[in-house]
């Protein structure tokens, strides 16, 4: 453990309690691959194939490119066209370590609470036979190129523990933009990407994002904080060593942000402590 850090649960990251989650991950039945290329398994998803999945109405939100213009004419109304296609059963990972994360009111800091989440997803597919790469934004960016197998996941805790130890010690203050740009290399086509962050750490990434998310389904989850979910409901002393103040909390009002980013074409989960 680099010399200064806390070693306490909650704040530092360890790869065993990454490697234990492999434990939570359902079982799955194994795919036979298309290719030799590890990952490489059908998955029957709405996409760009040939095949129709589905007509139907018009929602917000929809890619107005895939609008329907017979069923349009013939409807009066606005009609989305699904189709099929055959993918490879990739995600990529991308950790956000940087000073936004870096911080919790409750059991556990963001950033170790968003590795976890993202060692449960990357033991889901990797249990399933898929492709798991990962990408983490700290003190510097660090990645994993898509491999599969239990020994490639464990590779991937190992990695997200040593970054997260590094970002502790010297907080990145860069962009999230960075990562975006590099996660749209290291994520095909057609792949998953999801991303472990929280509103505060997206200013100034929503055009990497609005990229990243026109040829890839990407997911951000948001970590939620104790403070943001029930604030204390008494008054608080605020002072910064000179002057004080009385303030009281309340809970965020952040529907105009999440409706701005759902307009990107991600997919927004919100996870609670």
């Amino acid at each position: 453990m680099p010399a200064g850090l806390p070693d306490a649960p909650g704040i530092r990251l360890t790869a065993a309690e990454l490697l234990a989650l492999r434990d939570q991950a359902p079982a799955r039945g194994r795919h036979r691959p298309l290719t030799r290329r590890a990952g490489a398994v059908p998955a029957r998803m709405p996409g760009a194939g040939m095949d129709l999945r589905e007509i139907r109405a018009y929602v917000p939100g929809d890619d107005p490119r895939r609008l329907d213009p017979a069923a349009t004419a013939r409807t009066g109304q606005p009609h989305i066209r699904s189709l099929h296609e055959d993918r490879d059963d990739t995600i990529l990972l991308l950790a956000d370590f940087r000073a936004p994360m870096l911080w919790g009111t409750g059991a556990a800091l963001r950033s170790v609470r968003a590795a976890r989440h993202l060692a449960q997803a990357g033991w889901r597919v990797a249990g399933r036979g898929g492709s798991v790469a990962a990408l983490m934004a700290g003190a510097r960016l660090a990645e994993l190129r898509g491999s599969g197998g239990d020994g490639h996941m464990a590779a991937i805790c190992a990695a997200l523990a040593r970054q997260h130890d590094l970002a502790l010690s010297s907080p990145g203050p860069g962009p999230l933009s960075e990562a975006l740009a590099r996660a749209m290399r290291l994520s095909p086509p057609g792949g998953r990407v999801l991303v472990a962050t929280c509103l505060d750490g997206l200013a100034g990434a929503e055009p990497a994002l609005a990229e990243l998310a026109r040829r890839r389904s990407v997911t951000l989850a948001l970590m939620l904080d104790d403070a943001e979910m029930q604030p204390p409901s008494g008054p608080l002393a605020v002072s910064d060593g000179r002057r004080s103040r009385i303030a009281r909390l309340s809970p965020p009002d952040t529907a105009a942000d999440l409706a701005r980013l759902r307009a990107l074409g991600v997919t927004l989960a919100e996870v609670a402590p």
